[in-house]
């Protein structure tokens, strides 16, 4: 498949290679055409990695990916054109991540509103699906590098997008199991909500590789 992913940081660019790595054509997707990082992640992925514009990345993809940061995630995305996201299945990656200068960390939007459910408003004709927020790059591509069972999370009002987006986590290594539906794309709040949590486990582990892992009654 034919994938574009909209941001050249270290998601973006983790999701790019893996996709490479699986046999799928790449286009990843910045600002400008030039960007340097774009350039220099197609130069190393051979013939299926592309760089471009968001414009581009968004044309090119049968699925498009958003890996940039949740505050700037409309904007990246009103560039990329809602002629081009139209119809399409979009896997939201991002978080509302507002840092201060004293390093304090906020969600805007929070609570009553989210990335995920923004994008879906804005853009009516794309198939917005929240997933892989909640973990490190690493683990978002390679579930085993954490021993036993371990979960993800999805949320969108599409059911044949978010199937889509199973398959392809599971492309990934995430078992179907693995997966928990929270239901429309009002299920980011939640999700984009636990990153609070999640800096502070990191500081108290020392470390990002690790992931939430829920059992519930037989």
């Amino acid at each position: 498949m034919r994938f574009g992913i909209i941001g050249t940081g270290q998601v973006g660019q983790t999701l790019a290679d893996k996709l490479v790595a699986l046999g799928h054509e790449v286009t990843l997707g910045s600002r400008s055409k030039d960007n340097e990082k774009a350039v220099a992640w197609a130069r190393q992925a051979g013939p299926n990695g592309h760089q471009g514009t968001f414009a581009d990345a968004a044309g090119f993809g049968q699925v498009v990916l958003n890996a940039t940061g949740g505050t700037v995630a409309l904007e990246a995305l009103r560039a990329a054109g809602a002629e081009r996201l139209a119809g399409k299945l979009l896997v939201d990656v991002s978080n509302p991540l507002v840092f201060s200068p004293e390093g304090e960390v906020t969600l805007d939007p929070v609570n009553t509103d989210s990335v995920g459910e923004r994008i879906q408003r804005e853009f009516p004709d794309a198939r917005v699906v929240k997933a892989l927020n909640t973990l490190t790059a690493p683990l978002m591509v390679d579930p085993g590098r954490l021993p036993g069972g371990h979960n993800l999370f999805i949320a969108g009002n599409d059911a044949a997008a978010k199937a889509e987006t199973v398959a392809l986590l599971g492309e990934f290594g995430w078992p179907a199991e693995s997966v928990i539906d929270l239901g429309d794309i009002a299920g980011a709040r939640a999700t984009e909500m636990m990153m609070p949590l999640w800096l502070r486990l990191m500081g108290a582990f020392g470390t990002a590789e690790f992931n939430y892992s829920f059992k519930r009654a037989e």
